[in-house]
């Protein structure tokens, strides 16, 4: 090969080497030109169910509990439920010492058959003189004597036979039984205790549904309706508790210028216990959409709208809201939005339109959980 074509394939080869380096600058320049944001600095709309509502709160009760007392004075010769223990209902709690009681009722029982011997008689006697006095073998007089015993021992036996009636039911009464099925929850007695009537002895709970008792400002109260579904989350739980208002009160309180409520809360499966502190929302509407934190929506101008990055650049977009949660911070986009669009937060959001920006890796900001 000459010098002359070895220069010739030099130049070209430099020439060309040349060429590349011009063509990958400007992809270099882009990348350098392009705006670093942090991942906190962003979020994703999320397709979800949005729930909003006034906030309640209040301690769980059972919604059926009773309070066993004693009717009748006495020793407790037996107790046989613990505080505790699941109970069926007209079982037998305890016993009373039943002597006096039994005794009562033997007396009563032999004045009844002395009552009904004595109204018998007076029975046949009755109709023996009213024989005798339609013959005229006796006045009148001694028929309506027969006719006086006769009503007497009649009114004698009545009352012998509701005597009796009495005494079996205060017999009945020395037995203790649970009113319903349920949980014993309080035993304040043990075996040899002197009780007295109106004693408080047990208290049986229906763990199966429990109540909340939480107040409203009258300004929630639109929309609010027997039935209105609410969701609770109990203190120490992760697990939500379902129910629905069962009783709105038809007066304010005047002190706190709210409206108390009644929330039913079945508690299948024993899983939530009453004394816990519950809290959480009573949902006044609830709807399926794209949903985005309020951080992410500028309502400063005519219309609200989002700063979404498209294709690496930033754009502004205009949206039409509908629901806000202001508990979680979350707000439901109606339109201009779909499922996976990117959003810009903070100070991000006032960069200029078109400009080339760049997430950068790390925690990536969400809508609010409850």
């Amino acid at each position: 090969m000459t010098r002359r074509n070895v220069l010739t394939l030099s130049t070209s080869i430099l020439l060309a080497l040349s060429s590349a380096c011009r063509g990958a600058a400007p992809a270099s320049d882009a990348a350098a030109s392009a705006t670093l944001v942090g991942r906190e600095n962003s979020t994703i709309a999320r397709q979800e169910t949005l729930q909003v509502g006034p906030s309640i709160s209040g301690t769980l009760e059972a919604e059926r509990s009773a309070t066993v007392r004693a009717e009748v004075g006495g020793a407790v010769l037996e107790v046989l439920a613990e505080p505790g223990q699941a109970v069926a209902a007209n079982a037998v709690l305890a016993r009373i010492d039943e002597t006096g009681f039994r005794d009562g009722m033997i007396s009563a029982q032999a004045a009844v058959r002395s009552a009904e011997i004595n109204a018998a008689l007076a029975r046949r006697n009755a109709e023996r003189s009213k024989r005798l006095a339609e013959a005229g073998a006796v006045a009148d007089r001694e028929r309506e004597q027969a006719e006086w015993i006769l009503s007497t021992a009649e009114t004698q036996l009545a009352d012998a036979n509701a005597r009796l009636a009495s005494a079996e039911k205060q017999l009945e009464k020395t037995i203790l039984r649970a009113p319903f099925s349920g949980i014993i929850g309080d035993r304040p007695i043990n075996a040899g205790d002197i009780v007295q009537p109106g004693m408080s002895l047990f208290t049986v709970v229906d763990p199966r549904s429990l109540k909340l008792e939480g107040a409203l400002t009258a300004e929630a109260l639109s929309g609010l309706k027997v039935g209105t579904p609410v969701r609770l989350v109990v203190s120490g739980q992760t697990e939500a508790l379902e129910g629905r208002i069962t009783r709105i009160y038809p007066t304010v309180d005047p002190a706190t210028r709210q409206v108390r409520v009644t929330v039913a809360l079945p508690n299948t499966g024993g899983r939530f216990i009453a004394g816990l502190f519950a809290d959480g929302r009573v949902v006044t509407a609830s709807r399926v959409s794209v949903v985005v934190p309020t951080a992410a929506v500028d309502r400063r101008g005519l219309r609200p709208f989002v700063v979404r990055v498209r294709g690496g650049a930033v754009e502004r977009v205009e949206i039409e809201l509908g629901l806000i949660d202001q508990a979680r911070e979350a707000a439901e986009v109606v339109s201009g939005l779909t499922p996976g669009d990117t959003l810009l937060l903070g100070g991000s959001r006032g960069l200029p339109e078109g400009t080339r920006i760049q997430i950068s890796a790390g925690a990536e900001a969400s809508v609010g959980k409850e």
